[in-house]
């Protein structure tokens, strides 16, 4: 399957008079693939597997934003410390409290968004509010300091009900404009990550400012066997 351009240049062409950051999704996809991507000026890429992006950061070009966009376990969080660009998947303080160490080990600050659970699957992982208060509220947060908290990032549920998805992506929103207003040493709201090949134009509408495409550009995933 190769990159697919001409998907590309109308889905850059809406985002940029929006003002909105692609970040392709690269998961299983090949060097080759991610190459022709890149050779199209996309630079934000989407890994959901620690193994996978390590391999990929190893052989592409070095100026490539990698975002881990997967659900993140606290033992691999070393492996991708020394070059992730974006952590999208944090639903843990006991989570960013690794990031912190191993960025702290590698002399750098790793941005971070927290992941809330907005879809009606109990099987997208994400915050409730409550753990959401618990982590911007805790008096530990503070010590963090090669952490920084850039936002929001949720994933809607998979659906054909627009209803359904536009209130879940609106929720977040919401959530969004009640905690953007922070700014401290190591939080300060800029990015919500809502949106991808099914519903990114749904997700933009309700206010996403980032979204993560992949079959739009590269085509269908072949099932693994």
């Amino acid at each position: 399957m190769a990159f697919i351009t001409d998907n590309y240049i109308k889905i850059s062409g809406q985002l940029q008079k929006t003002g909105v950051q692609l970040v392709a999704v690269s998961k299983i996809r090949t060097d080759a693939e991610i190459l022709e991507a890149y050779n199209s000026g996309i630079r934000d890429f989407g890994e959901n597997y620690v193994q996978e992006l390590v391999a990929k950061a190893g052989s592409l070009p070095a100026d490539v934003r990698w975002h881990f966009i997967g659900h993140l376990q606290t033992n691999k969080v070393k492996y991708i410390a020394p070059f992730v660009y974006l952590v999208q998947g944090v639903d843990s303080f006991k989570l960013l409290q690794e990031i912190n160490k191993e960025a702290k080990k590698n002399d750098r600050v790793i941005n971070c968004l927290l992941q809330f659970h907005i879809a009606g699957e109990e099987t997208k992982f994400g915050l409730d509010e409550d753990e959401l208060d618990d982590i911007i509220g805790n008096n530990e947060l503070k010590n963090l300091k090669n952490i920084m908290i850039l936002g929001l990032m949720g994933m809607a549920s998979f659906s054909d009900d627009e209803k359904t998805i536009v209130n879940e992506f609106g929720y977040l929103k919401s959530l969004y404009n009640s905690y953007n207003h922070l700014s401290s040493s190591n939080c300060q709201f800029k990015i919500l990550s809502m949106g991808m090949s099914g519903d990114y134009e749904t997700a933009i509408k309700e206010g996403s400012n980032m979204v993560r495409i992949g079959s739009l550009l590269f085509g269908e995933r072949k099932k693994q066997l």
